[in-house]
């Protein structure tokens, strides 16, 4: 499986489309002649060559693809199940306390019931049509046009309903597409780097692109980068910070400056801890977060054996 970013590429096509505008021939009301229109052709291809190859100049150096075998993509996502779920059956259906909307799959993606929102991204509807993309069965609950809400309104509700039918089915769906999922976190972190690039200081952005790709040039850091995006977020939303201080992807990644890819995993999970540590001396206390600091150290030492 080849997941891969043409930002760049897409750019290109749109200004070869351009160029293939500017060198079309116009209706006019006096038909020119022959001589005429080859003129007016070189002229206007000219410019549109001059246009093009300036903008191509300007454009960021393409990224490199993340290449996967199915095997990878698969241990990815056992893992990532193992952090969120425990590894279990039973907890690809969570809905925590405190909270108003379901968590489901590997990633826990957020579910919202019909008429409820907050300040979280709803990822679980996007997960479904990207499977249903893919070719896979959807269970009866998630079936027909447009996205589904949550048909349970509270987690009373879904508590209730754990060994309804419903529940089992989509269970069972959740547990038979982990690939598929773990494809999905991949496509939501070839997105990610464009939004970190645009929120980093201009003079950052080389260090923050060369150590993304760094560290995709090998499975395990492709695991530690898709883990911790799904884990601690992008770092890029300034509500997501303490003290001015965020503890997202972009922050780990602007920390890191070393150059070797055997050792890249081992940066990125000593920084992710550092960048974790900071932001719990940051934390509000009454939020005591200093609960959390260990387990979210294991999590992150995970990603280089250790």
């Amino acid at each position: 499986m080849t997941i891969s970013c043409f930002i760049k590429s897409a750019f290109r096509a749109d200004l070869v489309k351009l160029v293939a505008a500017e060198t079309g021939t116009l209706m006019d009301k006096r038909r020119p002649s022959r001589t005429e229109r080859r003129s007016r052709s070189r002229g206007r291809f000219f410019l549109a060559m001059l246009s093009f190859a300036a903008l191509i100049a300007l454009l960021p150096d393409p990224l490199n693809a993340i290449t996967l075998s199915h095997a990878d993509v698969l241990r990815i996502g056992k893992k990532i199940w193992q952090n969120e779920c425990n590894g279990t059956i039973a907890g690809l259906t969570s809905w925590n306390a405190g909270e108003d909307f379901a968590s489901l799959g590997i990633g826990h993606f957020i579910w919202y019931p019909k008429g409820h929102r907050g300040p979280f991204e709803e990822s679980f509807p996007k997960l479904v049509s990207f499977i249903s993309r893919r070719g896979a069965k959807l269970p009866t609950l998630l079936l027909g046009p447009g996205e589904k809400a949550c048909p349970w309104n509270s987690r009373t509700e879904f508590v209730q309903a754990q060994h309804s039918t419903e529940m089992n089915q989509l269970r069972q769906f959740l547990a038979d597409t982990v690939d598929l999922q773990a494809e999905f976190l991949l496509a939501r972190l070839e997105s990610a780097l464009p939004k970190m690039l645009a929120e980093a200081a201009p003079s950052d952005r080389t260090n923050i692109q060369e150590q993304f790709e760094r560290l995709t040039k090998t499975p395990q850091g492709c695991y530690a980068l898709i883990d911790y995006v799904n884990f601690k977020g992008e770092g890029v939303l300034h509500t997501e910070r303490y003290q001015g201080q965020g503890w997202g992807l972009l922050q780990v990644l602007e920390a890191m400056h070393g150059t070797s890819v055997s050792r890249a995993v081992d940066e990125f999970a000593r920084e992710a801890s550092a960048v974790l540590t900071r932001r719990v001396q940051n934390s509000p206390a009454e939020r005591h977060e200093s609960r959390w600091l260990s387990g979210w150290i294991r999590r992150v030492n995970s990603y280089n054996g250790g």
